[in-house]
């Protein structure tokens, strides 16, 4: 088919309704339909392919499938991209997480004393009050208060060296 501006524009104001409505039913999506339609009048116009005039529409049609088509393999890779980022994202953030408690463990395990380790685990792992932990190990609420102090902050002085 031989084109001009004129005959371009009547091309597209007769088909471009068609075409978007396959484009939509495919990609269920306005804007993918609108950017598939448009593509293809774009690539129509600058490539100006030899179509008869009688098979235009079934190219169009055609060409707008192949488009959507192309499209969603686009958002399908994007999906599969986005999913595998996410999952080595996890996957890292696990093994820092892993790290961390680690370097805490040799922490608490050799820089903290044994009464230390006690309070903490009675407050931390098993959610003691000051009060209620001074009370199970026959302490003031005062010694509760200085051990959770001066062992957070061994525990954060060994670890910021640590990183």
């Amino acid at each position: 088919m031989e084109y001009g501006k004129k005959e371009f524009e009547r091309l597209y104001k007769d088909n471009y309704r068609m075409l978007y409505r396959l484009a939509f039913v495919l990609t269920e999506s306005q804007e993918d339909a609108r950017d598939a339609v448009s593509q293809v009048f774009t690539q129509l116009w600058q490539k100006k392919p030899e179509v008869a005039d009688d098979a235009m529409t079934g190219y169009l049609l055609a060409a707008t499938r192949n488009q959507c088509l192309h499209l969603l393999r686009q958002r399908q890779l994007q999906r599969e991209m986005q999913e595998e980022l996410a999952q080595r994202q996890e996957t890292r953030m696990n093994l820092e997480h892993e790290e961390l408690m680690a370097a805490l463990k040799q922490v608490i395990n050799s820089q903290l004393t044994e009464q230390d380790r006690r309070i903490l685990a009675l407050h931390y792992d098993e959610e003691f009050t000051y009060s209620e932990t001074a009370e199970a190990l026959g302490i003031s609420y005062s010694a509760v208060n200085k051990h959770i102090t001066r062992s957070l902050f061994k525990i954060r002085r060994a670890i910021g060296k640590a990183e």
